[in-house]
């Protein structure tokens, strides 16, 4: 048989492993387990690690029941990739193996008065004060002001560095680490893509920056090694896949624009899941944005190749808006509920829906807004509600199409989209329709751990999978054309700018004189 490539693709809400055929692309088989969250206050958001790394091995198991139900020999898989949620911090014990903290999520917002701060301190109070070097405002999306709010508040962690046992990584070096051996001599590592989004790492050195970590006053001790996104890293240490190299890492998104083929500069894709992410290949050099957008390093195929970079738009609540209506309205039971019953309404009736639940993300960078409903009448109802929470994924890209074309200066065309909310064909003929492009779905939806495969299969080493342009395989596509005029197209976005105006400014924090902790205050 063909060589096989696995690929972990641990998201924000679910963990999965899918196993391809490195010659064809095929997906042979997978298996999906959801991740719980928690929120033990408001705007917190955390995961348990050891639930992460549980449902890692749990897949995987799964995965290989099915493979020999298939009669097909796991000895076959010949590499595993790591595709993951980014962002999200975990620091652990690396004596113990134990977490020393719940994992903050990307989506978290109680670093927002440890924002506030770093922000004053820079000249002329310049979120963009570190942009320079790393690509990316100061927010509270990112790695480095988690870390900083852990050392700050968790005694634990605190200890644990003064000692030297404390580990910090995203997603992608637990994983890694864990599998790989743990406390017994487990790799500690990371890839560029996922460095890139800590605010530690310069992406121009293309290492993590000794000012920037004394900037945010992080010990550069507890961080992970930093390697290419296509390498061997470490053999598995666990049951069914022991001694299979680890040599792919990717964050999600990057390793979405791999699966998408986007390796020209130019091309651009948005990822549809918790959030909303749209990346376009800007080649070997970095372009810093004057509209709002990150830059980010896309991936590095290889220890000797170029580093891509890439522009990129995110959008912190997309899937999580309908996650929303489901479980805390009961608008729906399930997710996949939410097309028909938006179909029932065919319209929001002039009802705007800005699900700003973790502040603004591009273009705003605003962590002061919340989300709102507005335009509601008597005649509102959920129906309306659910095709207000589609249109809001649609003008929330269409936000970002608008400034990547600013940056480029070169009108987007058409638009590859991937991601769970893509089965939605009423959200993919409404995105058409918002922008006024193609929008471009491969029949294929896997394109995250598509990705990884890619990039663990074509390591040197392995080397099972050809990545030359001749070999790539061809992925059958549906397409969505726009259906509605501009003029009724911008008249709706021009109506939900006007409702994202309204959401601005909602919550600041300041200080409480009489106690000194730190209270939210809504305006």
């Amino acid at each position: 048989m063909d060589a096989l490539v696995g690929a972990i693709d641990q998201g924000t809400s679910s963990t999965r492993f899918l196993v391809f055929n490195a010659k064809t692309a095929q997906l042979i088989s997978q298996h999906q387990v959801e991740i719980e969250q928690s929120f033990p206050k408001e705007g917190w958001v955390e995961e348990d690690p050891k639930k992460i790394i549980q449902s890692v091995y749990e897949c995987m198991d799964r995965t290989c029941e099915k493979l020999h139900q298939l009669n097909i020999d796991i000895s076959n898989i010949k590499a595993v990739g790591v595709a993951n949620q980014r962002e999200t911090t975990v620091v652990w014990d690396k004596e113990t193996g134990e977490p020393l903290y719940n994992a903050i999520v990307w989506l978290d917002l109680r670093t927002q008065s440890t924002v506030e701060r770093l922000i004053n301190k820079t000249p002329d109070k310049n979120k963009n004060y570190l942009k320079h070097k790393t690509g990316l405002p100061i927010s509270t999306y990112f790695s480095a002001v988690k870390v900083r709010w852990l050392l700050d508040n968790v005694e634990e962690v605190q200890r644990a560095v003064l000692s030297g046992r404390a580990m910090f990584g995203t997603v992608d070096s637990w994983i890694i680490w864990c599998l790989t051996g743990g406390k017994d001599g487990g790799v500690h590592c990371t890839d560029v893509s996922n460095a890139s989004r800590t605010m530690l790492f310069n992406i121009h050195t293309m290492d993590w920056d000794p000012e920037l970590c004394r900037y945010f006053d992080i010990s550069m001790e507890i961080l992970p090694k930093v390697k290419s996104s296509s390498e061997i890293y470490g053999m598995m240490k666990t049951s069914n896949l022991e001694g299979v190299p680890i040599s792919g890492c990717l964050g999600d998104q990057s390793a979405a624009l791999v699966g998408q083929m986007c390796f020209q500069e130019g091309q651009t894709k948005n990822t549809y899941g918790t959030g909303c992410f749209m990346l376009r290949n800007t080649g070997h050099k970095p372009v810093l944005s004057e509209h709002g957008l990150l830059t980010t390093v896309a991936y590095k195929l290889g220890k000797e190749q170029p580093a891509c970079y890439a522009l990129e738009g995110s959008v912190a609540i997309a899937g999580a808006g309908v996650r929303w209506l489901r479980d805390n309205m009961g608008i729906v039971q399930s997710s996949s509920d939410i097309e028909n019953l938006a179909a029932t309404a065919g319209t929001s009736s002039g009802c705007y829906f800005v699900p700003a639940f973790s502040g603004l993300y591009a273009p705003y960078w605003e962590p002061s807004a919340r989300g709102i409903i507005c335009g509601l009448t008597q005649f509102t109802n959920k129906s309306h509600v659910a095709f207000a929470a589609l249109e809001a994924v649609c003008f929330q890209t269409r936000e970002i199409v608008d400034a990547m074309n600013q940056d480029s200066g070169v009108p987007l065309l058409q638009l590859q989209v991937d991601g769970g909310m893509t089965s939605n064909t009423l959200l993919m003929q409404l995105q058409a329709d918002i922008l006024g492009v193609c929008v471009v779905k491969p029949c294929m939806s896997e394109t995250t751990a598509l990705g990884v495969a890619m990039a663990a299969g074509s390591a040197e080493g392995v080397n099972v999978w050809n990545l030359s342009p001749d070999s790539l395989p061809r992925i059958t596509c549906e397409k969505f054309q726009p259906q509605i005029n501009c003029d009724e197209s911008d008249f709706r976005f021009a109506r939900w700018k006007k409702a994202v105006q309204r959401s601005m400014n909602w919550e600041t924090t300041e200080s409480d004189c009489t106690d000194g902790v730190m209270n939210v205050c809504r305006s």
